[in-house]
C-alpha cells in the first residue's frame, strides 16, 4: 500500500559546495540518497518536496556541513492480504519467484492451484494446466501476499495464487 510520509534525514555537504545554491545541492543529494531505497519497513518510491532545511552545522575535524532536511515522500509498504501484480523471475519444482517492483515474492507449489502442475520437461520449465494457464519466466501474475519479512535492505514476501481472480494475467 502507498503512503505519503513526512520524514527527516541528515545530509552532509562538502565545503567546496558552499555558496549561493547550497539548498539545491542539499535537495539533490537527498534525492540521490533516499529515492529507491528500503528502510526495512517500507520502500521510498519518490521524494515529493522538501519543506524544512535547517541551517548548516559545521562538523568538527572534517569541515563538512550537516543539514537536517524535512521532506515528504511516497512510500510503499507491502501488507499481508494485499494483492499485487508481479513478473515471474524464476521457476522451479518448489514454486516460483516473482518481482513486484523491489519486492521479491515466493509462491510455493502448495499455494498454486492443484490443476496447475509442474512440467520439468517443458522448454522452458513451467507450471501449466495444459489449457490457458502457463507460468514461466516473464509471465505476469496477480499474487496475494500471505506473509512478509523485512531485512536491512529489502522486503521479501510469500504469496499465493490459489484464490479466485489470482494467477496469470491475460494479455
Amino acid at each position: 500500500m502507498f503512503f505519503l510520509y513526512n520524514l527527516e534525514r541528515r545530509v552532509t555537504l562538502h565545503p567546496s559546495y558552499f555558496g549561493k545554491n547550497m539548498h539545491e545541492l542539499v535537495t539533490g543529494k537527498l534525492l540521490n540518497d533516499v529515492e529507491g531505497t528500503c528502510t526495512g519497513n517500507y520502500y521510498i518510491v519518490s521524494v515529493m518536496d522538501t519543506f524544512d532545511i535547517s541551517d548548516g552545522r559545521i562538523l568538527p575535524g572534517s569541515g563538512l556541513a550537516e543539514f537536517t532536511v524535512g521532506y515528504r515522500a511516497v512510500v510503499w509498504k507491502p501488507f499481508k492480504g494485499e494483492t499485487v501484480d508481479a513478473i515471474v523471475a524464476s521457476v522451479n519444482a518448489h514454486g516460483f519467484f516473482a518481482e513486484a517492483g523491489p519486492v521479491e515474492i515466493f509462491v510455493s507449489a502448495r499455494l498454486i492451484p492443484k490443476e496447475v502442475k509442474w512440467e520439468p520437461n517443458a522448454t522452458p520449465p513451467q507450471y501449466t494446466n495444459n489449457e490457458d494457464t502457463t507460468i514461466e519466466v516473464n509471465t505476469q501474475v496477480r499474487v496475494k501476499i500471505v506473509g512478509t519479512r523485512a531485512d536491512v535492505g529489502k522486503i521479501m514476501a510469500i504469496g499465493s495464487i490459489k484464490e479466485d481472480y489470482l494467477g496469470t494475467l491475460q494479455n
